[in-house]
């Protein structure tokens, strides 16, 4: 969207508080290996945002790496604020990830390159569970989502021309449809939001292809 788009100037037009929350024993480490190493059959909710204006383009195959890091309090989603600058989505909570390059063997290649590349997450760090599907942007990218464990101990260094910030969101707090945020536009288009504020009472707005990446995560573990 474009780069003056203010998404909390969106109203909310519902909460999903019915659905319930994934149970605190499906957010272990061996409970996620489990659901990973034998999915279950499910569908995700949120498939493709419609294009923006202008984008005309062929889909570019990219991903992203959902890292789940495992702290003793309970997992966290660690997740970047992108910088002001950038071509597009700018100044928004990602994952890190990118387009994939010719080289990289796979969706999960790229997402632990770019990992590297964006926040100096070593590989050695991450055990990849598996991946959801693919989520397509407003900006025609076909976005793989690549969900890995990552173990304490890393040391990280935010490349500051894509990063301005990284943090960790508690997983259990994204996995309750409590803090699902429905908006919808005047043209229709719909999406998510889940703000998070941690605590030091900043607040992270999390939304778009993001936030409609780990509602699949949730319809994922809730199948």
């Amino acid at each position: 969207m474009h780069a003056l788009f203010d998404p909390r100037q969106i109203p909310v037009c519902g909460v999903d508080t019915h659905l319930p929350a994934v149970a605190a024993a499906r957010l272990t480490p061996q409970a996620l290996r489990q659901r990973f190493a034998a999915p279950p059959a499910w569908q995700p909710e949120v498939r493709r945002e419609p294009d923006l204006p202008g984008a005309s383009r062929p889909l570019a195959a990219a991903a992203v790496l959902m890292p789940l890091v495992q702290r003793p309090q309970g997992m966290t989603v660690l997740l970047t604020q992108r910088t002001a600058h950038l071509s597009s989505h700018a100044g928004q909570v990602a994952f890190p990830g990118g387009k994939a390059d010719a080289e990289d063997a796979s969706a999960a290649a790229t997402a632990l390159r770019e990992a590297e590349e964006e926040v100096g997450l070593a590989r050695r760090h991450v055990q990849v569970l598996g991946e959801l599907a693919a989520y397509v942007t407003g900006t025609r990218y076909a976005v793989t989502p690549v969900v890995g464990l990552v173990q304490p101990g890393f040391a990280l260094r935010p490349n500051p021309d894509e990063v301005a910030q990284v943090f960790e969101a508690p997983l259990a707090f994204l996995m309750n449809p409590a803090h699902h945020r429905r908006h919808q536009m005047a043209d229709g288009r719909q999406w998510f939001s889940m703000p998070y504020t941690d605590e030091a009472g900043r607040e992270h707005y999390i939304w778009g292809a993001t936030a409609g990446m780990l509602r699949n995560l949730y319809r994922f573990l809730m199948a």
